[in-house]
């Protein structure tokens, strides 16, 4: 199903990028590839954007952010610079470690280690039923699964603010089961081929059939067909 929904989203949508399916695994799967390597979580979502297929896990990780957000290490095995964020300070990321802290409230995080990988795939291509699907998207394709997921129940969906897309676009939907959208922050743009136009989108894949449904009916609307 969730193959064809990907399809589907592309085609109404006009999605130059694919959408990317990811999925929390308790343990190892048998069927598909480990990542060869070590990347940063928002590179795995590229490396699946071009059309890659494979999981990872703590050992393939090497953001701590990715760690953390992931759930695939317990932070209070991290170096004490690590924890306290200062190592964010001389980079420019914050002015000080106060306001690392504050940040870091806001974002939220799987449990540690109660997961042993994460599945990436394109979505039109996974062979599994995703629990985060993550889009890169024009400002108005954001824009228009945004009224799709208001569409039919007037829901609103969740603004991320500049934490790390490895929480606010993949364990936030998970977590709150929220469709989220944002701008990525300078991480993810520092290490990702992303244009200064483009935006993000993640839904949980239990609404995205909600989703693609709501947008084929918008488009047989007056607003939406002078689109």
């Amino acid at each position: 199903m969730y193959r064809e929904l990907g399809e589907e989203l592309k085609e109404i949508l006009k999605l130059e990028r694919e959408p990317v399916a990811i999925k929390w695994l308790s343990r190892a799967p048998r069927n598909i590839q480990r990542e060869e390597g070590k990347s940063r979580f928002c590179q795995k979502l590229e490396k699946a954007m071009n059309g890659e297929i494979f999981y990872s896990t703590a050992d393939e990780e090497e953001c701590m952010g990715g760690l953390r957000y992931s759930g695939l290490k317990d932070p209070k095995e991290f170096p004490k610079n690590m924890q306290t964020g200062s190592f964010l300070v001389p980079g420019g990321v914050f002015k000080n470690i106060p306001a690392v802290r504050r940040s870091w409230k806001r974002n939220l995080a799987m449990e540690p280690e109660l997961f042993e990988a994460v599945e990436f795939a394109p979505l039109a291509a996974a062979e599994f039923d995703p629990d985060v699907v993550f889009i890169v998207c024009s400002a108005k394709q954001g824009m228009e699964l945004l009224h799709a997921n208001a569409y039919d129940a007037g829901v609103e969906s969740r603004g991320a603010d500049m934490g790390p897309i490895c929480s606010s676009m993949a364990a936030v939907p998970y977590l709150t089961g929220q469709l989220t959208y944002g701008f990525g922050e300078i991480g993810a743009r520092n290490n990702m081929n992303i244009s200064d136009d483009e935006v993000m989108v993640s839904i949980p894949a239990s609404e995205l059939q909600r989703i693609v449904s709501n947008l084929k009916e918008m488009n047989t609307k007056t607003f939406f067909k002078a689109h």
